[in-house]
């Protein structure tokens, strides 16, 4: 039987690009598509694809959103994550969600068919541009849910600086001392292997945390 095979992508020439490359698998059938989230969820329940791939960056519901209802909803139909982000950050938040593969767009097309074919196998797996950080157990496992990545506090610092916030401000927003969020701050960025305001405005924007608190 031919992997089914949903795809979710919200630049439509990518998508087509996507659907031409997986339906010209003999293996492979592509049986919806969906430009947001929230849509891929809907084909998802409505049809059990074996696998979905989606686009991390999408409008409205992204696809670590999404990946996480699928995993909950709808269990059988495992997720590969489709993104241009290298980003530690990333990596962990979706496979910790539950994702099965983890694809770099700029990667050859050969590596989203393999990670497609072992999702549909009930096995994982990463970019070969990512595998020497997952080697030296920089990421984790599918599946790992030993806890959040930060805590509630670290996240609401980096929230804070991710709006524009200064030290200053978030101290008197939290009424905690200034070097109190600094340590907030370099433990989460620590924790989540990012390296400057760009990489928590890039984080912050995956888990939708840009708006005021």
């Amino acid at each position: 039987m031919k992997i089914r095979v949903l795809v979710a992508e919200d630049h439509e020439t990518v998508r087509q690009g996507l659907k031409l490359l997986i339906g010209e698998q003999p293996d492979m059938e592509v049986v919806a598509e969906a430009g947001d989230g929230a849509a891929a969820v809907q084909h998802v329940e409505a049809l059990a694809p074996d696998v979905a791939v989606l686009d991390i960056a999408m409008p409205g519901m992204n696809g670590l959103a999404a990946t996480r209802d699928i995993r909950e909803h709808s269990p059988k139909t495992r997720v590969v994550a489709l993104t241009r982000h290298t980003d530690a950050a990333y990596v962990k938040e979706l496979l910790a969600a539950g994702a099965s593969g983890y694809v770099l767009k700029q990667s050859a097309s050969a590596e989203l068919l393999q990670a497609i074919r072992a999702a549909a196998r009930g096995g994982q797996h990463l970019d070969a541009n990512l595998a020497a950080r997952s080697a030296a157990g920089m990421l984790p496992r599918r599946g790992d849910r030993s806890g959040p990545l930060i805590t509630d506090r670290e996240r609401q610092v980096l929230q804070l600086m991710a709006l524009g916030h200064s030290n200053k401000d978030i101290a008197n927003t939290l009424d905690v001392a200034v070097k109190t969020v600094e340590v907030h701050k370099s433990n989460a960025m620590r924790k989540l292997g990012l390296t400057g305001r760009i990489d928590v405005i890039r984080y912050a924007s995956l888990q939708g945390w840009l708006r005021e608190p």
